[in-house]
């Protein structure tokens, strides 16, 4: 029987490097004896190479050479010199006084040239195991040309689709964000990092940055301890325990105090509680941006700041070299804290086997976008895609149909590989027009008209030629969305309908009369207003990678039913921001008949006659589509709850089971998930929590039993005194399609 991986995180066995962990640190006490403070500062240091010209390389040399560079980020994109990686790892190795090798890093996020499913894309498919395959191919790909440290998995948790690096993420839950980014630090880490095709994962950002209010990027954060812990931390701390080599700190301020100096993070939580020994890297000038924070008056009390809290490598700004040696001599900061940071850094390197495997490993003609990897990104990018609506069966599409392609996106390779993907090239990349054409044998069977040359075109000059192309088609299929520059880094939106004139394309098209299919590529949810009801099929495909339009193709036309589901609540529109399945219960929860609708509001009435609720007078209670809400080419049917045990004590094990039965005549993936909610606690709790999640793949007709299995340590959260307990009381249980659905039950846990 398949049980999930749904309680107890995997450890990471890290092989040699742990076995010899003595040894390590006997190497490293050798090396620091040898060391300079210039020197250990040195190893602080990490470069952005992409900033330096090909005048400044000299200097930049001398400095390796002088063993005062830790490492570079962004070698591959600087074009002064084709082969830094190798130049500049043999001075590091060959003609430093103590030969430490350099670190390579790089945002190598959701694959290197072979490109994936954006992150929150790849969380929609719940499948850890393709989480990790896609994280093992982007470090084999990357490991050629020497980057041995990626800045991924980014775990924050965020509420708001409006910020723009919620692309970046895993998905809104704790629970599936710390399987996922465990299942991501596997696969570039593997279960021995020395090996020269494994990279040292960075997660990031500690912490708190998905909570940016207004889900404005590198705004300040609000968090109270007991949300921060159990809700934020719980992704970091499976990570850490997984064996997590390094975490990169965030730009936002917590509970006004900036990230890149906030003790209590840093020390208390992450070193002090985690026991966490690897580094801790500051965001791209997180250190000097406390001086616009009103936290630091000046760099040197910037580097004095950061270096306190534990900021262990300095990136891009170069305070640390400037200003810890002086620091140290008036006593603000000391070399025994030095010691530390620079153990910290050595320590990773060694685990990573730099000293035997110091450059670039090469074979990249047999490695990079390999057959093998790109059908991996294929398998990927169809497992992404989340089926929203299929009003009539309208999908899959009949080969033999006459189509109309239309939209701004449907034919972008470069727009399709979505946000971070500096290596991603567009010439490596299949959209859906090439795709359609391979599979229909030629051209005949579609007509493609873009409608808008952009996704924020606002020009209605050519939708006569796509209403006129819809009109002689059998069905239309409009692609539209964000272009890759509207989500990510610094594009955080107000508005998250689509851009542009679409909403006005789509309308024009549903008034032909023509079955209209919606797909949107998108780094966050849309609001989709009038677009819902326009479109008989609407599928979202983030912005799924190298291989979107063939596995565009897989799905259209059935030869792969859908099997993604959302990792996120979809909103009805910005107003219900922020959103999210398991918010905390309220004193007057919102029911289907406790209140009025703005639309329905008689004139003149009573103040209480609409209700008394929470709820939005125009929005109503509940979003456009719930967490781990997708639909299938098939149907299942879910029955027959068995909690063989009503009672339970504390420390034993809650077991609960379903029958799921393919009452559909097509093979289905369904994704069962199992959600908790503690009635009654000392603190108020969430309406529904996740706990565990199952994948099973049902041929037409079959039945399974699907068991799942709950510690009761798996129901603790922190309470007023900020324990981590577990208290006796009653609980609710859904064995559930998602989040706003399914069987439930009852169990009691006793003392």
């Amino acid at each position: 029987m398949k049980k999930l991986m749904n309680l107890a995180l995997p450890i990471m066995c890290i092989g040699a490097s742990f076995a010899n962990a003595d040894a390590i640190e006997n190497r490293i006490d050798v090396l620091l004896e040898t060391m300079t403070i210039d020197q250990k500062v040195g190893q602080l240091a990490l470069r952005d190479f992409g900033t330096y010209s090909a005048e400044q390389l000299p200097e930049l040399k001398a400095q390796i050479r002088r063993g005062e560079v830790g490492g570079f980020l962004n070698v591959s994109f600087s074009s002064v010199d084709d082969n830094a990686f190798a130049e500049l790892q043999k001075i590091a190795v060959e003609e430093s006084p103590q030969g430490i090798p350099l670190i390579f890093g790089q945002d190598v996020i959701h694959g290197y040239e072979t490109i994936f499913p954006i992150p929150l894309g790849q969380a929609a498919s719940w499948n850890p195991e393709l989480v990790k395959k896609g994280a093992r191919i982007a470090a084999k790909e990357a490991t050629t040309d020497g980057i041995r440290w990626t800045f991924a998995p980014m775990i924050d948790i965020s509420h708001d689709p409006r910020w723009g690096r919620i692309a970046e993420t895993l998905g809104e839950d704790p629970y599936l964000a710390s399987v996922l980014g465990v299942a991501m630090t596997m696969g570039f880490q593997t279960d021995d990092p020395t090996r020269p095709d494994a990279m040292a994962a960075s997660a990031k950002h500690f912490i708190g940055y998905g909570a940016a209010e207004a889900g404005r990027d590198y705004n300040a954060a609000y968090i109270p301890e007991a949300r921060l812990r159990d809700i934020f931390l719980p992704p970091f701390k499976a990570a850490v325990d997984a064996g997590l080599m390094t975490i990169m700190s965030s730009y936002n301020t917590l509970n006004d105090i900036p990230a890149t100096a906030n003790k209590h993070a840093l020390k208390t939580i992450l070193r002090d509680e985690w026991g966490f020994d690897g580094f801790v890297v500051s965001d791209w000038n997180a250190v000097m941006e406390m001086l616009p924070h009103g936290f630091a008056r000046d760099a040197k009390h910037a580097a004095e700041l950061s270096a306190n809290a534990g900021i262990d490598f300095e990136m891009y700004t170069d305070t640390y070299q400037k200003f810890l040696p002086e620091l140290i001599e008036e006593g603000k900061f000391t070399e025994a804290k030095l010691d530390q940071a620079v153990r910290h850094m050595l320590r990773i390197k060694m685990r990573l086997g730099l000293w035997d495997n110091p450059y670039p490993r090469g074979n990249r003609d047999t490695v990079i976008l390999s057959d093998e990897h790109r059908q991996a990104a294929r398998e990927a990018a169809r497992e992404s895609f989340v089926l929203l609506k299929n009003d009539n069966s309208v999908l899959p599409l009949n080969k033999e149909a006459k189509i109309a392609l239309v939209g701004p996106l449907a034919n972008v390779p470069h727009e399709q590989l979505g946000t971070w993907i500096y290596n991603g090239d567009k010439k490596d990349s299949v959209s859906l027009v090439p795709a359609l054409e391979q599979y229909l044998g030629g051209n005949e069977s579609f007509t493609f008209v873009k409608g808008l040359e952009y996704s924020r075109d606002t020009s209605t000059q050519n939708f006569n030629k796509a209403v006129e192309a819809a009109q002689q088609a059998d069905v239309i299929v409009y692609v539209g969305g964000e272009e890759s520059i509207l989500s990510g880094e610094g594009h955080s939106r107000a508005d998250i309908a689509l851009p542009g004139a679409q909403q006005e394309l789509v309308k024009a098209l549903s008034e032909t009369g023509k079955p209209l299919v919606t797909v949107i590529m998108a780094g966050r949810p849309i609001e989709l207003g009038p677009v819902l009801d326009q479109s008989d099929a609407i599928m979202m495909a983030w912005h799924p990678g190298t291989m979107a339009g063939p596995a565009l193709v897989d799905v259209l036309y059935g030869d792969y039913s859908p099997v993604g589901r959302l990792p996120i609540t979809w909103p009805k529109g910005e107003g219900q921001i922020p959103i999210y399945y398991n918010r905390m219960a309220t004193g007057r929860p919102a029911t289907e008949d406790n209140y009025t609708l703005i639309g329905d509001i008689e004139q003149g009435v009573f103040q209480h006659a609409p209700g008394n609720s929470s709820n939005h007078l125009d929005y109503g209670h509940e979003p456009e589509f719930p967490f781990g809400f997708g639909l299938t080419y098939s149907d299942v049917d879910y029955s027959n709850l068995v909690i063989p045990s009503s009672r339970v004590a504390l420390g034993e094990t809650i077991r609960a089971s379903a029958t799921v039965k393919n009452t559909g005549k097509v093979q289905t993936t369904e994704v069962v998930q199992l959600y908790i909610r503690d009635l009654v606690g000392t603190r108020t709790r969430p309406i529904r929590e996740l706990k565990g999640f199952q994948r099973v793949t049902l041929a037409p007709g079959e039945s399974q039993a699907i068991h799942f299995e709950l510690p009761t340590e798996a129901l603790a959260f922190h309470n007023q005194n900020m324990e981590k307990v577990t208290e006796p009381g009653d609980f609710e249980l859904w064995i559930a399609k998602d989040a706003a659905s399914g069987l439930k039950g009852r169990f009691t846990v006793y003392e």
